[in-house]
Formats: C-alpha cells, structure tokens, sequence
C-alpha cells in the first residue's frame, strides 16, 4: 500500500488529499474562494494567493485527519507545479518542500492538467484502461485534446487558439447579469431557453482539432445589443448593462451560448479519437462537468464516455495525488530546488516517463 499526500494550489482552490495506489481516496479536502472572487467576475490572483496561504495548514492537516493518517504513514508528497498562477503555485509549491524537508519525504511536481486526466483513475471502473485514448481537458484556463498512449506519454492534438471554454462561459455570463462562476449560471439558465433560438457560430469547424472561442462570445455580445438597435446608439452605447440586458431573452441566449460550445467540444474531441484509433473518449476539467456536454457526448461518441464525479472535476488534491503515485512509482522525485512553471505545457512531462514498471 503506497499512500500519496497531494497538495492543489494552481488558482483559486486550496485542495489536500490523501490517495491509496493512484485509485482510491482515503480524503479530499478543498477549501474554494469563489465568494472572494465573485466580486470581480473572475480570479484576482492576488486574493488567491493570500487566501491560499491562510488556507494550506488547516487544509492539510484536515486533509491527513481525514484519512485517518499521520505524515509517518505517507510515501510522498505529490504538489502542482504548474500551469497555473505563479503566486498560487508558489504557495503550494513551498509548503510541499517545507514538510518534504521536515520529514524527509520525497517530493514529486505534478502538471495540473495530469492531475485532471488521472482523477479519471478515482472515477472507479471495472476493466482495465485500453490505450491509447483521446481526453478533453477543458476548463476556466485550459481547452485541449490530449492523446494519451500509455501512462505520462501525451501528445497535445489540440487547443484553444484565444479564449477557454471556461473563461468564455464566465465572460458570456457576465455579458448576460449572470453571478461567477459562469458555467453553473450558464447551464441553469439554459434550462428553460431554446438553444436553437440564436445561430450562434460553431468557429474552426471541420478545420483540425482547435478550438477558438472569441467569435462566440462577440456574437453573443451582439445579441445583448441587438434588442437595443436605435436607443441612444445602433449598438446601445451609453447604456447600463441592465439596460442593454432589458429586453434579452436570458434563457435563450445562454442555451444557445451552450449549444455552440458543446457542439464544437464534442464534435472536435471524436473527430480527434476517429483520427486516432482511440479505445475510449474522456472528458476532465471543470466545464467537464457541465450536463449538456455529458449527454451530447454520450449521445454522439461511438465510444465509452467516461468523466471524473462532480466532485473532482474542480481542482481538488486527490487528483494530484493520484497523478503523483504513477510519477512516483516510475521513478520520478523533484528536488527542493523545484521551481514553479505557470506555463507548462502537459506534452513536455512525458519525456523519459514510458511505463516505468507502472501497471
């Protein structure tokens, strides 16, 4: 048994779990700052990174109690390095090397866009993993297409060439007077609109496996200005944004928003497994856990769809840990010169990995 203490910090959750062999949660504790951030309409990274450092010692403590484990009864310390913001990061990074130091534990960085693939790995299933398969990585900062060929080799056949889906829906929700985070507003004000009633556009479609969202957000921008054609300007300049907001048909504009986000990750995420003779199709991040991209994705893959439980979906420590145990078990330590990397890319980790003895 090999237990894993893994440790989140990339933006705004302060997250601590503790993870028996790579698949089983014995805790995940997350402390999140969306009411500090809701103010602003999205991260304040100087915020998170003070309220990460009020956070990290109760959340780990909690998240060792939780387990029912004490620093003695762990293996390593498994901590993101990045992508993500360079003072969150550095919060987490530096306590991970203070207890690695104290008590003499390995230390393992971890890219956060691994820790969302392996948190398909706590989702439980009862065969073992095929490779290779396709994985849509989609979240407030990240939009990719990842094949990944055995444990650590990936190859990015994807990205967004401007926007995240996530941050699209946060900057759509603000557009329409919705509260942060974007996506949970997004999806249940579509619950009662028609996301046929506005041909919002599907951008790069048939065009390889990018992704762009700038487009979409402009027309939907539009579309808020639109009913205002004529009052004060053509385009309701001078207006409150309640005032521009009056007369939009909320619900409509949200599911169609939806629609073409969901149409162009699914449609590009199997056109990428078709391209490459994947076993299955999977779906990590934050925006992973938005229902009409589930139903849409089971309803179209020819594939297994498989997606981590709402729970893990958001930044979490588990998903670190367990990412942490399979670098761990192929050999992989970090040392206490480790520095953080807000821009690192999830392909150039694979280097060197292969299967390292890892089942």
């Amino acid at each position: 048994m090999t237990l894993i203490l893994g440790i989140e910090t990339s933006c705004d959750e302060t997250g601590a779990a503790v993870v028996e062999d790579g698949v089983l949660m014995r805790s995940n504790v997350v402390a999140s700052q969306i009411d500090l951030h809701a103010q602003y309409g999205g991260v304040f990274p100087e915020v998170a990174s003070r309220a990460h450092i009020e956070a990290i010692m109760p959340v780990v403590e909690q998240g060792l109690s939780g387990a029912g484990v004490t620093l003695a009864d762990i293996e390593a310390v498994a901590v993101t390095r990045g992508p993500g913001l360079a003072g969150s990061l550095l919060v987490g990074v530096n306590f991970a090397k203070g207890l690695a130091l104290a008590s003499g534990l390995p230390l393992v960085g971890v890219n956060h866009l691994e820790g969302h693939v392996y948190s398909l790995w706590l989702a439980g299933r009862e065969s073992p993993v095929q490779f290779p398969v396709v994985c849509l990585i989609v979240s407030g900062g990240h939009s990719e297409i990842v094949l990944i060929s055995d444990h650590g080799q990936y190859r990015q056949l994807g990205t967004t060439i401007d926007d995240a889906a996530g941050e699209a829906f946060d900057k759509v929700a603000r557009l329409l007077g919705l509260p942060y985070p974007g996506g949970p507003s997004i999806q249940r004000a579509a619950e009662g609109g028609d996301p046929a009633a506005y041909a919002f556009p599907r951008a790069l479609r048939g065009e390889g496996h990018d992704f762009s969202f700038s487009g979409l957000k402009t027309a939907v921008l539009r579309a808020v200005q639109e009913p205002h054609s004529g009052k004060r300007s053509p385009k309701g300049e001078g207006m409150t944004p309640d005032q521009r907001r009056a007369d939009v048909p909320i619900a409509d504009v949200a599911a169609s928003f939806q629609a073409a986000v969901v149409d162009i990750l699914v449609e590009k995420t199997l056109d990428a497994a078709a391209a490459h003779g994947a076993t299955e199709v999977w779906m990590a991040g934050g925006v992973s856990a938005n229902t009409a991209l589930r139903a849409t994705m089971r309803a179209a893959s020819p594939l297994p769809v498989r997606y981590p439980p709402l729970a893990l979906c958001v930044d979490n420590g588990a998903m670190i840990a367990a990412a942490g145990y399979f670098r761990y078990r192929a050999g992989f330590r970090d040392e206490l010169d480790m520095d953080v990397r807000p821009l690192w890319p999830l392909t150039t980790i694979a280097e060197g990995m292969g299967r390292g003895g890892v089942e």
